[in-house]
């Protein structure tokens, strides 16, 4: 029963840290069957992506800090969205009038949402890395995967190297995590893994509620193919390392600061 309870906690965390993209895809799907008067899908979606992030915010959800990091992911995201677009590699093929170079904006915060979780997630479930290796290994990764995503089409797909270098940096690492009062560990490789998957099944909802197409799905929806989660998974790696970097930083800060309180404190006593 205890396992049962802690397995409850766990799944209603994880909930509470998905309302950003349960509200996104909610949205793909009532769009999808319900045509909105006055704007066109796309554009509603925006303006729903929108609405949510104040009430995020609002509400306190989310935090003005972690909204620095899911902007940041936005920007990112629609960056690669219309090179990839622009490549050919999927459409949205319905017009719109809040689209830019064949991608609309709304786009950008299926990005935000997955960087929307990760800060909830971690925030919820207190999480500390573990033998974390250094920025000076980790952050050119998480650039050479990312460029990879633009480069791969000029040149060599170097994904499986990346991944073979993702296994090596990151072997002795684990992610300790709080459920209730006990805390769990996880090897940080296998979360990776269970994100980008997560994400891949909901690529095939998105690609369902046609929020973008694949060549292959242009004449009738099919599956996402497997090999997609690769790609996921590396973006999944990016995602994680920036907000983990952010949040270090953030954290040394805020170290800092109250140890100068604290001396602040100590002088005037």
């Amino acid at each position: 029963m205890r396992a049962l309870k802690q397995l409850i906690r766990f799944g209603y965390q994880q909930a509470l840290s998905c309302i950003f993209p349960v509200i996104i895809f909610a949205s793909l799907a009532i769009t999808k069957f319900i045509e909105l008067p006055f704007l066109s899908r796309y554009d509603w979606l925006l303006v729903i992506c929108l609405l949510t992030q104040v009430f995020m915010i609002a509400s306190g959800l989310e935090t003005k800090k972690e909204l620095v990091v899911i902007t940041l992911f936005h920007i990112i995201g629609l960056n690669l969205e219309i090179f990839k677009v622009n490549m050919g590699s999927w459409v949205y093929p319905e017009e719109a009038y809040t689209k830019i170079f064949g991608v609309p904006l709304y786009s950008g915060f299926m990005y935000a949402s997955v960087a929307s979780y990760l800060c909830q997630a971690w925030r919820r479930l207190d999480v500390r890395l573990v033998k974390w290796p250094s920025i000076l290994l980790a952050g050119p990764l998480a650039a050479a995967i990312y460029l990879n995503f633009f480069t791969h089409h000029y040149w060599l797909d170097i994904r499986w190297w990346l991944s073979a270098l993702v296994v090596i940096v990151f072997l002795r690492a684990w992610v300790d995590y709080k459920v209730g009062n006990k805390r769990y560990r996880m090897p940080i490789i296998l979360s990776f893994f269970l994100i980008g998957f997560f994400i891949w099944i909901a690529e095939n909802i998105a690609t369902f509620f046609q929020a973008w197409e694949y060549p292959n799905q242009a004449e009738m929806w099919s599956m996402v193919h497997l090999g997609k989660v690769s790609s996921w998974l590396l973006l999944v790696i990016v995602s994680f390392l920036i907000v983990a970097m952010l949040k270090q930083s953030q954290g040394k800060i805020e170290g800092l600061l109250d140890r100068n309180n604290q001396d602040i404190a100590r002088s005037k006593s």
